[in-house]
């Protein structure tokens, strides 16, 4: 939970550099909190209520994605390339200091 805490704390910053724990329990998190939305406005009857959670985080979503990507010493532009971007959210990052960062 603290990461998905520090991702939103980190609104919009797109630079520096998030590790795969950081990126993939924002990932997890954000994920229940829409399921749970979603479930909760089906029975409120108010079925956009996910939507609205996923639109109000969608910043800190790419920003963090981005962050990922420089951690494995990539451009942010590489979140356009659909296969290539979850091999490179999965993979290790680069030790030690890169041209995004020091080593989170």
């Amino acid at each position: 939970m603290k990461y998905y805490i520090k991702v939103l704390k980190d609104y919009a910053k797109f630079s520096g550099r998030a590790n795969r724990s950081e990126y993939w329990y924002f990932i997890l998190f954000n994920f229940l909190i829409a399921l749970g939305l979603g479930a909760v406005g089906v029975l409120l009857d108010q079925p956009k209520l996910s939507t609205y959670y996923q639109f109000a985080t969608l910043v800190p979503s790419i920003a963090v994605a981005v962050r990922r990507m420089h951690d494995v010493d990539k451009s942010g532009w590489f979140l356009l390339i659909p296969v290539y971007n979850l091999i490179l959210a999965v993979s290790e990052g680069t030790k030690g200091e890169n041209k995004f960062g020091e080593n989170p």
